[in-house]
């Protein structure tokens, strides 16, 4: 069994592979369906993978391979992005359209959930006009009939005229009978006649037209006429380089192709549907037969649970409390984070910096010269020590409960409250996703801005997705937090404070994301904003077994890993600035000092932000970095509790407003280095990375001198009039 993931327009990999297993006898099979229908949990049962599945739209943005095995057969299974539409309005629809019309699938299976069919049917007559060889997977059966769904599958494919298979993919029901519904379906062994879309007459007559035209020149293994005949009246041209790339040359360049469209042009014209009319004809058409092959197979009995849900949402998507209860949920799990990340985090610390004795023992054993020990120990060793016993316990406790969430069904929720304000902003309601992913990392954040449709909209979400802060800043914010504004006591009170604080500073992440977004919106990214589905999927219990396994390895070890590679030569630099001599002091105490009035306009000192800068690399060493500099010692220092730590700000000049400025630029400046490589990958440009980087450090800096010097004329006022 093997994986290969790609890109769905590089279809080479796919090829080999295709070729490979067909030498075996074994035949090819896509799965396509809506998102959140389970897709992706029939792939993986079927391939024994373990892709990520969740509980919210746009999971699945490339496709995955896998191989399926009986005693008698094989199957190579392809998982398609999730789309509602081959209609091609997204990059999720273009890609499963692309992968259905061009990648010589033997079969394709279109999933659907049991408690929603007809919906999903306007994709499977899509894929239908593509080819014979579909088969409907009606899946979520179980969950189908606990909200009192009941769809007649033998009445549906009677209808359809295509195989339809009952699943509940959890289970594992059903997935045998589909597999073998699949090797029927690709060697056409089902006998049936499959349904058609019935269009409008004039509409048909059109297509009649330029099908006869095409007849002479498809292959037979193509998209079908049909299909091909509509795509050509509605003449997208990217779908037209797409077939002109697959059959070697372009349709409408035929003898008598050109011809017949112009005549079926004609006749749609005396007809009244305009090229503007004539996706909504064909739109309303595709829904209105799936209306009828659904109207009497699927009977509705609404259950407790789903009149529970209904209620359930009403309070969450709540104009009055939707919002209130999305900021004490934020406050709960800032809290239980800050709370539970307390004790490890310490144990973790001990036990790592306890081992740097043993590092040393070791390098004297070796005779190893002073210079490269200090390099190794106290440079690379402790700055990486230090990332992970920082960094590591929150992480493993924040990406647990945001996965129960997800799992749960509440991003969707969260996203849906959301969505007014982004559309307010003339961005995109999808852009609440990317940004819930920016508090995890915003590479992550970044990479997930794939799932907006307009590039404009997401260009906007990726320049603003730093606003959010991620993961690696948390700690500093908590340890600041706690220090000068909630209190050292370690009491419940002490740890809700600064729950409560943490959470204030991440709404205002909210508010400054929403204002960059309208202030790029309205300026050098102008535009309308644009709609989008957003379904709101049934709540779930969680699998908490493999959510905590998920969350564990997915996510928390790869930042981690992220987060240690570019600690480790960050360390080495730190070293070797903090051992250079210059002057009176070091290169280190040198570039503070320079940076030192520019630093004060902002309420912070030149060692303050010079642990910024050279905190690029990862956010987890700004603190310690700052330690090093009050110390001005050649190494991290370990302070032991915060309690030393505080006093060590005080004596280096500290107040509130040093804390208070410092807060405000680890949440608004630019963002690590990982996120601006992600940005230079996803954007394919240097001045939008440019932008990307300077829009929250402008934000930051100018935020930071209007509470510095707000403070500051408050105090002189107060002097003056004493």
């Amino acid at each position: 069994m093997g994986l290969t993931k790609h890109s769905t327009g590089a279809l080479a990999a796919e090829r080999e592979l295709r070729a490979e297993k067909r030498q075996q006898g074994d035949i090819r099979a896509a799965l396509a369906g809506n998102p959140n229908v389970g897709k992706s949990t029939v792939f993986n049962a079927l391939t024994g993978m373990d892709q990520h599945t969740g509980n919210w739209p746009g999971k699945t943005v490339t496709c995955a391979s896998g191989y399926w095995k009986s005693k008698d057969a094989g199957c190579v299974l392809v998982d398609l992005p999730g789309c509602y539409s081959l209609l091609a309005h997204s990059e999720e629809e273009a890609a499963a359209r692309d992968y259905i019309c061009f990648g010589n699938a033997d079969a394709v299976v279109v999933v659907c959930d049991a408690s929603c069919v007809e919906r999903s049917l306007n994709l499977a007559l899509q894929t239908m006009e593509i080819t014979p060889h579909v088969v409907l997977c009606v899946n979520l059966m179980d969950e189908a009939k606990k909200r009192g769904t009941v769809p007649d599958t033998a009445l549906l494919q009677e209808r359809l005229g295509i195989p339809v298979v009952p699943t509940a993919a959890r289970s594992g029901c059903g997935l045998g009978l589909l597999m073998q519904a699949v090797q029927d379906a690709a060697t056409g062994k089902t006998g049936q006649t499959a349904a058609r879309v019935h269009y409008t007459p004039a509409l048909e007559q059109a297509i009649s037209v330029v099908e006869d035209a095409l007849c002479p020149c498809m292959p037979e293994n193509g998209p079908s006429l049909r299909w091909t005949a509509l795509r050509l009246l509605e003449n997208d041209p990217q779908l037209m380089q797409g077939l002109t790339e697959y059959l070697g040359f372009a349709p409408a360049e035929k003898p008598g192709v050109a011809k017949a469209q112009k005549d079926a042009e004609k006749i749609l014209e005396n007809a009244g549907i305009t090229p503007e009319k004539l996706q909504d004809e064909i739109v309303s058409s595709v829904v209105h037969t799936a209306e009828d092959i659904c109207r009497g197979a699927v009977s509705h009995c609404p259950s407790k649970k789903q009149a529970r849900g209904r209620r359930i949402d009403r309070i969450l998507t709540g104009r009055r409390v939707g919002f209130p209860l999305m900021a004490l949920l934020l406050l709960f799990v800032f809290w239980l984070t800050i709370e539970g990340a307390n004790v490890p985090s310490q144990l973790l610390s001990d036990l790592l910096f306890g081992f740097e004795e043993t590092l040393h023992r070791g390098a004297a054993w070796l005779n190893m010269p002073a210079w490269l020990e200090g390099m190794l120990i106290d440079g690379v060793y402790r700055v990486l020590a230090w990332v992970v016993s920082v960094m590591l316990p929150p992480m493993a406790i924040f990406f647990p409960l945001f996965t129960l969430l997800e799992d749960l069904g509440y991003l969707p929720r969260a996203a849906f409250n959301l969505d007014h304000c982004f559309h307010k902003c003339s961005a995109c309601g999808k852009q609440a996703l990317t940004m819930a992913m920016g508090f995890g990392c915003n590479a992550a954040g970044v990479v997930g801005c794939r799932i907006i449709d307009s590039p404009r909209e997401r260009l906007i979400a990726v320049l603003t997705n730093s606003f959010v802060p991620c993961n690696g800043r948390f700690p500093m914010l908590i340890a600041i937090l706690t220090m000068f504004f909630a209190g050292m006591s370690g009491t419940f009170g002490a740890s809700v404070l600064s729950a409560l604080m943490l959470t204030g500073l991440v709404v205002l992440g909210v508010l400054m994301t929403f204002a960059a977004s309208r202030f790029l919106s309205k300026t050098v990214l102008r535009g309308v904003p644009s709609s989008f589905t957003l379904e709101l999927p049934p709540y779930r219990r969680p699998q908490i077994g493999k959510v905590i396994v998920r969350s564990v390895f997915d996510r928390t070890l790869f930042v981690l890993g992220r987060a240690a590679a570019v600690a480790a030569p960050a360390g080495l630099v730190i070293w070797v600035m903090a051992n250079t001599p210059l002057g009176e002091g070091t290169l280190l105490t040198q570039c503070a000092a320079f940076l030192d009035p520019f630093a004060r306009f902002f309420g912070m000192d030149g060692v303050i932000l010079l642990a910024f800068i050279l905190g690029f690399p990862a956010n987890e060493i700004v603190v310690p970095l700052i330690v090093m500099g009050y110390l001005a010692t050649g190494s991290l220092a370990e302070m032991v509790g915060l309690g030393a730590m505080h006093a060590l700000f005080v004596e280096n000049g500290w107040t509130w407003i040093t804390a208070l400025c410092t807060m405000l630029f680890a949440l608004l400046h630019w963002p690590c280095s990982t996120t601006c490589l992600t940005i230079r990958k996803e954007t394919q440009s240097r001045k939008w990375t440019a932008a990307a980087f300077l829009l929250p450090t402008a934000a930051g800096l100018a935020l930071c001198a209007v509470v510095a010097n707000g403070a500051r004329l408050v105090e002189y006022l107060v002097h003056a009039a004493g």
